[in-house]
């Protein structure tokens, strides 16, 4: 389990340095300015994907028939969180430029495809 919860770490990890950096060099050659801080919004992907993991991971080797049920309470309440924590910044402007969708919707899909592909695995091998 703890070696499970290491490897997800360093992935999630690897994904958003080698997501993160070209998608601020893209923003930052065209420059293109955000409204909110394209590092935070990756940094609390990365928090929570992990947090979600661990939450399944543990979910899973106490009741394995709930697991399913937790990766998707977990995912609505990450997206609750997000809508918490960026309130101020991102949900403020009345009119979010193309750019600004795209750099909140890139870091989404990343780490939900991420997640969903390592909590499959998981609950595949249980």
């Amino acid at each position: 389990m703890i070696k499970r919860i290491i490897q997800f770490i360093v992935a999630v990890i690897v994904l958003f340095i080698i997501s993160y950096v070209p998608h601020d060099y893209v923003l930052n050659s065209k420059d293109i300015y955000l409204s909110f801080s394209l590092f935070s919004v990756y940094l609390f992907h990365v928090i929570a994907a992990t947090i979600v993991y661990v939450i399944v991971e543990f979910i899973a080797d106490k009741m394995p028939n709930q697991a399913g049920y937790a990766y998707l309470a977990s995912v609505f309440l990450k997206m609750g969180f997000f809508v918490l924590v960026f309130q101020a910044t991102v949900f403020a402007n009345e009119q979010l430029t193309k750019p600004e969708r795209f750099s909140l919707v890139i870091p989404l899909f990343l780490f939900l495809i991420i997640e969903a592909v390592a909590i499959s695995k998981l609950l595949n091998s249980k």
